[in-house]
């Protein structure tokens, strides 16, 4: 890009969604080109939609692994303390990276409910498919059914996170 353009990008909302208008100019000010983009800064059903797919995708081939049910009952308690907030950490990341950077002081509160959803909706995801599967002894050992659905919640995260950008 040329030293003498100059960029301006401002917010629009075109229909019911924000875009990005970033238009260039050369150094005389004439319009060389316009580009608008979407900006996916707020949080719509369509969004949980994706998410519960995304999760979905990585949840159904991990929920069905004994080595998921035997971490569910070996692994220490602390673990899953660290695991989980591991989860939320790359979600952070990931939200943050391809959603905010430019804008989390504006829209801090969607970037929140954007990342807890996604983990909220990826443990219950996990949750019911190790339900379906009788992995999930929820009546007899809560414990295990919550550890199992961390450990299965933390691909399941990621690929809700991924599914959750697509537009």
């Amino acid at each position: 890009m040329n030293e003498e353009q100059k960029i301006k990008k401002e917010i629009i909302r075109i229909g019911a969604h924000l875009n990005e208008l970033i238009t260039i100019f050369d150094s005389a000010g004439n319009l060389l080109h316009k580009v608008v983009r979407p900006l996916m800064i707020e949080f719509y059903l369509r969004d949980v939609i994706q998410i519960i797919v995304g999760a979905t995708i990585l949840a159904i081939p991990i929920s069905f692994t004994e080595e998921v049910w035997n971490f569910g009952t070996s692994l220490p308690n602390i673990k899953f303390i660290y695991l989980s907030a591991m989860s939320v950490l790359f979600i952070c990341l990931f939200v943050y990276h391809n959603f905010y950077k430019e804008h989390i002081k504006t829209h801090y509160g969607e970037f929140i409910k954007r990342v807890i959803s996604i983990y909220i909706l990826s443990l219950l995801v996990s949750g019911i498919i190790l339900f379906l599967i009788d992995q999930a002894p929820a009546g007899i050992n809560w414990i295990i059914t919550f550890k199992r659905m961390i450990i299965v919640a933390f691909p399941a995260s990621m690929s809700a996170a991924v599914a959750d950008m697509i537009k």
